[in-house]
Parts: C-alpha cells; sequence; structure tokens
C-alpha cells in the first residue's frame, strides 16, 4: 500500500509540473492578444503566406499554454507559429520575442544584440520597457499588468493600438 501511495504521488506531482501556472496561461493570451492590437508593415513578412511567429527565448515557461493560444490563429493572413531559441541572433525570422530572462544586465545585453526591425519584445524584467524593451509584464496585487514604451515600438515600425495604450503604464526609455 505504501509503495502504491509513493506511485500515486509522485505520478500526481510530475503531473502538476508539467501544468503550466495559471499565471503563465494568462501571459500565453496576453502574448495571442498582443498580435490583435499591433500592426506589422508587410514588409516584415517574407511573402504573403509566410508564418507569424512568436518566439521565446530562454527556459519556456508556458508548457503547452502559448502553442493551445494561437492553435489555428492568424495574423493578417498570417498561420501563427510558435519557435523557441536560446540566442538573440536565432530570432531572425521572429516577429514578437518573449525573453524569459529577469537579470536586468542580460536583458539589456539580449536587447542589443537583436536584430533591428519590426520585431515586438516582450519581458518582465525590472527595467525592461525602460532598457529598450517594449512591452513588461508585471504583478501588481495578484493581478498582470503592463508597462509600454512607445517610442521603441515606433522605433520598430509596429503600431500599436490606442486601446492597448489605454489599460498600460506609459514608460519612456531611459538615456
Amino acid at each position: 500500500m505504501k509503495h502504491i501511495l509513493t506511485w500515486l504521488l509522485v505520478g500526481f506531482l510530475g503531473l502538476a509540473r508539467a501544468q503550466p501556472a495559471p499565471e503563465a496561461s494568462v501571459k500565453a493570451v496576453f502574448l495571442y492578444n498582443f498580435t490583435r492590437f499591433v500592426e506589422w508593415p508587410e514588409t516584415a513578412f517574407a511573402s504573403p503566406d509566410a508564418p507569424f511567429v512568436i518566439g521565446i527565448i530562454g527556459p519556456d515557461p508556458f508548457g503547452s499554454a502559448l502553442q493551445e493560444a494561437v492553435a489555428g490563429e492568424r495574423v493578417g493572413g498570417h498561420p501563427i507559429r510558435v519557435h523557441r531559441y536560446q540566442l538573440p541572433a536565432e530570432a531572425r525570422d521572429c516577429h514578437l520575442l518573449y525573453i524569459v530572462d529577469r537579470d536586468p544586465e542580460k536583458v539589456r545585453e539580449m536587447l542589443a544584440q537583436l536584430p533591428r526591425r519590426a520585431l515586438l519584445t516582450v519581458g518582465e524584467s525590472a527595467q525592461f520597457a525602460r532598457q529598450g524593451g517594449m512591452i513588461r509584464f508585471l504583478t501588481r496585487n495578484n493581478k498582470i499588468r503592463l508597462e509600454i514604451n512607445p517610442a521603441t515600438v515606433r522605433a520598430a515600425q509596429l503600431s500599436i493600438s490606442a486601446k492597448l495604450l489605454q489599460v498600460a503604464e506609459i514608460v519612456d526609455q531611459a538615456p
């Protein structure tokens, strides 16, 4: 009996770890919704049927939640694909990049290595939006909030909806 309980507990814990945290599921839906409130120029795509790529750099916090959130969805006629990267240079075909690392210095370095083009960057490090990132997730009062740096969004030739800006804190990039 003891062995059965141990086996069930280990199996349950393994399943619990495989499921993303509720916060990760909410963030995955946010990432998908960003595709509806940000416009990319047609020049951001290699062809009219090229995929819209959501990338993750670093350890994937979403489990299957992000893939499930975008399954069967399209952005302006482009099918959505999710890619995982280890290095910023690998994100050449990416349109929306989620940077997992929270160390401000590492994030600053990663942002500096990204190609200068229509690429929406999203992260969580403390100074993300002030360091050149575009949208930062932060948690206040157990709710996910957004910080947006419109100047960096415009510099990447992206257009962000006023509706999204209204629900976010607007920040300026640090000099």
